[in-house]
């Protein structure tokens, strides 16, 4: 069969192609070889740029626009050679050695890839693509949505909700300030992300410079990778590497993608624990069918979705951080075929944060539930009237509380202020308790 939505393997390119076709431009094969043309053409205009040999105005724009401008045609060209070299990067070296012939440079081809093995290009392009697809796709997706948790903070901060802890009720809060928790999550996280830096290797065969300096010994080719690295492709250089790089600081930019990830996980969960309460009722759709055999069913499908492809997501994430920074001695070739999944977790967050947006969109609060469960448990407030009590120095109120309250089936409005009117206290202090309700008890929370 060819190749289509109908027939895809992974449901990334298959059923949820639609949604996340655009992230080809960064983890598809031909985005990869895209990346090694960029860095083999960087590389060679550097090097030109250094006085290694001259190069015509012309032709450096030709090349450039080589980078710019490549087809999917060009990487199936490639690909043609690299079933004869057996090699992904000796095929991006022979087509742009040919392209310089075809502009009239063949005395200068022995200027690409100079010196280098395939790990300089593939540990610069892959981080190169990694950062791209971090800055323009995913970061701008957890903060967009971070955004709207925010908004939504802010709309409910006035309104009151029976919190539970163990799954009981306990004292009240505001939903606002529920949803300020996973604000906060999450912008603590993007600040760690932010201070890890996008690293690439670049140094030889196994990381020593051997052959640039055995072919130019006076020249300072530490100096001319970190220039080259932090200058043309916006990476920072490990200075002291194998064959490979490290992957330690990708593999961190890894872990704290999962640890979003969870949040969002427990997020996920949360919703779709006040949907099943009816704190939220969900907009319909027409046409829409909720269950193939329940016809009155809404079900949360989108907090659902999301996090299931969250799981996947952080499974694919904590192999990509286990792994990656492991090789044996110098290199062995395990790192090769695992980093190109390195989209997969990529995408199927970006789907469940879309599927986020989309559960969020449906919601519709239930100021009636929300009433309706804080006034059924008056017995929250008991925490309240005991502080207040111990305040006044009252003997042993935690005790009186306790005997009042634990285990009883029905504690209502009426039960407390009849046990407030049992108190031997001032009037005054009885009536400071009794304004005391579900409804107010809800703390302090600026947002």
């Amino acid at each position: 069969m060819q190749l289509q939505p109908l027939t895809a393997i992974s449901p990334i390119d298959g059923r949820y192609r639609n949604q996340l076709q655009h992230l080809d431009a960064y983890f598809s094969e031909y985005a990869l070889i895209k990346y090694r043309v960029k860095v083999e053409i960087e590389y060679f205009v550097f090097l030109a740029e250094k006085k290694f040999f001259k190069i015509s105005p012309l032709i450096k724009k030709q090349l450039k626009s080589i980078g710019n401008d490549f087809f999917i045609a060009d990487a199936e060209k490639i690909k043609v050679t690299e079933k004869i070299t057996n090699h992904d990067v000796k095929a991006v070296e022979y087509f742009l050695k040919e392209k310089l012939e075809t502009l009239g440079a063949d005395d200068l081809k022995e200027w690409i890839h100079f010196g280098l093995t395939s790990q300089d290009i593939n540990n610069t392009a892959v981080p190169m693509m990694w950062k791209d697809s971090i800055e323009h796709e995913y970061l701008p997706a957890v903060i967009n949505l971070q955004h709207k948790l925010h908004e939504l903070a802010i709309e409910w901060k006035d309104i009151p909700m029976l919190a539970r802890t163990h799954g009981q009720p306990a004292s009240p809060t505001k939903l606002g300030k529920e949803m300020m928790v996973f604000v906060e999550r999450i912008e603590n996280q993007i600040q760690q992300f932010s201070h890890i830096p996008f690293s690439g290797k670049f140094g030889g065969a196994t990381g020593n410079f051997n052959a640039h300096y055995v072919a130019y010994p006076k020249t300072n080719w530490v100096n001319f990778a970190n220039q080259f690295l932090e200058e043309k492709l916006g990476l920072q250089r490990q200075q002291y590497t194998t064959q490979i790089e490290h992957y330690d600081l990708l593999a961190a930019h890894f872990d704290n993608i999962k640890r979003i990830n969870t949040i969002l996980v427990d997020f996920c969960r949360d919703m779709w624990t006040y949907i099943s309460m009816e704190y939220f009722k969900q907009k319909t759709k027409k046409g829409e069918i909720g269950s193939s055999a329940m016809p009155h069913k809404v079900n949360p499908i989108d907090f659902e979705n999301a996090e299931g492809n969250l799981g996947i997501a952080n499974a694919l994430l904590e192999h990509l951080s286990s792994k990656l920074p492991i090789s044996r001695l110098q290199r062995d070739l395990t790192d090769s075929t695992v980093i190109r999944n390195i989209g997969m977790p990529v995408a199927h967050t970006i789907l469940s944060v879309l599927s986020i947006k989309k559960g969020i969109d449906k919601l519709i609060l239930n100021e009636q539930k929300l009433h309706a469960d804080l006034d059924n448990n008056w017995a929250v407030v008991a925490e309240a009237i005991q502080t207040v009590l111990r305040r006044e120095n009252y003997p042993k109120p935690y005790e009186a509380l306790k005997e009042l309250t634990r285990g009883k089936e029905s504690i209502d409005k009426n039960t407390i202020h009849s046990f407030i009117n049992s108190l031997k206290i001032a009037a005054t202090l009885k009536k400071e308790l009794k304004t005391i309700t579900p409804f107010n008890y809800t703390g302090f929370c600026d947002l």
